[in-house]
């Protein structure tokens, strides 16, 4: 079963009364069409699937002509019926045309009930919010977990550090190059080209392309933008990059983890922590194979920290809480878990940090934090935790 969690609160909610849109949204190939596909076999409704995601589809009719269709649908029996409609964001004008048909069945008293499905989530959400303010659910779709992982294709921990969590990647990792080819190929270059910059004005794409380079590279570091771009040696602005470093982050590629601090406002201005949101995004752009990456301590410690990132970032996207970094002078807390005004920090210990945790200290002193938890080394083992979501450190 794909996203077993995503799969029961979709079910869940379709069954209710038609009260919301339902969104699935997340990044590429992490099975948001097949938890649609399953939770339409589940559903005692009558139901019409159909994808945005064809090169000749351009105008709004198409959605009108689909949503005709599951209206007669609706006519057939009592309870409704529920339209799935896939890769939504590639239809121009879509939110408009969603809204005036929602509201539209919502006067005549229409139980037409809607799934929206798109795999650039930051475009998602721009078109929800614009248009369809109050009547939408997002339920996220993340990469998946060491746990997911484990328990379908009997990876261990090892092979997801440095793997990541794409499932349809799977069946290719006996092979590192045709493995390596797909990541690159069909993750990163079609989110790139497709998921933004087809769909977003962008008016350096080799900037694009050299930010989310950078963010693979330093991914665990952090970095003022001035630093970026003087290894990114471009004449750009910053606030070019941050933007970049955006819709990276909406694609489910790359983001920023901000400083922790309890105004918003230095946090928002805070240099970022580079950090990837799936650790294959490193491990197909090294040329190191799984065993020659364990034999190298340092780059094998990053991908840790970075997994755990990740895992953090992922784990948390449906929960009332948000993941940070602390840092000042040269003392750090790599993670910290933040819900209103309580905290949580989270110090990842690997072999190749010899360090005294003085930042935990000194955090401890600042801050008070709920909780403090120490990931490897003579605390909670790095399996332990990798198998266990963001909740349950909070």
């Amino acid at each position: 079963m794909y996203k077993r969690n995503v799969f029961r609160i979709a079910l869940s909610r379709l069954n209710e009364q038609r009260k919301f849109i339902q969104v699935l949204a997340g990044p590429r190939q992490v099975g948001k069409t097949t938890v649609a596909q399953q939770v339409e076999k589940a559903l005692k409704h009558p139901t019409r699937y159909a994808s945005a995601d064809e090169p000749t589809l351009q105008n709004q009719s198409w959605i009108e002509e689909q949503w005709e269709a599951a209206r007669q649908l609706c006519d057939k029996r009592k309870q409704g019926a529920v339209l799935f409609l896939d890769e939504i964001q590639k239809m121009p004008g879509w939110s408009e045309s969603v809204k005036r048909l929602w509201d539209e069945d919502s006067r005549k008293g229409i139980r037409l009930k809607l799934v929206l499905m798109g795999s650039s989530p930051w475009l998602i959400q721009k078109g929800l919010t614009e248009s369809l303010a109050g009547r939408f659910e997002i339920i996220p779709v993340t990469h998946w977990s060491y746990a997911e992982m484990h328990a379908a294709f009997g990876w261990d921990l090892e092979t997801y550090i440095y793997y990541g969590g794409y499932p349809g990647s799977a069946e290719l990792i006996k092979e590192e190059g045709r493995w390596q080819r797909y990541i690159r190929d069909a993750i990163i270059e079609t989110s790139i080209s497709r998921d933004i910059m087809l769909l977003n004005p962008v008016q350096k794409p080799v900037l694009l392309r050299r930010m989310f380079q950078l963010g693979c590279e330093y991914s665990g570091k952090i970095l003022t933008y001035q630093k970026m771009l003087g290894q990114l040696q471009d004449k750009g602005n910053t606030t070019t990059l941050a933007h970049y470093l955006e819709m990276l982050a909406g694609a489910g590629m790359i983001t920023g983890l901000q400083k922790y601090a309890v105004q918003k406002v230095r946090q928002r201005n805070s240099s970022p922590k580079l950090q990837v949101l799936n650790n294959a995004l490193i491990s197909a752009q090294t040329g190191y194979t799984l065993e020659s990456a364990k034999q190298n301590k340092e780059y094998w410690g990053q991908l840790v920290e970075s997994a755990i990132g990740a895992h953090l970032l992922n784990s948390s996207k449906d929960l009332s809480c948000e993941v940070f970094y602390w840092r000042e002078g040269d003392r750090e807390v790599d993670f910290v878990l933040g819900r209103g005004k309580s905290a949580t920090a989270i110090e990842v210990k690997s072999s190749t940090k010899k360090k005294i945790l003085t930042g935990m200290d000194a955090f401890d002193k600042a801050f008070k934090p709920r909780r403090k938890i120490l990931v490897g080394g003579e605390g909670i083992p790095l399996e332990t935790f990798m198998l266990k979501p963001a909740s349950e450190w909070l």
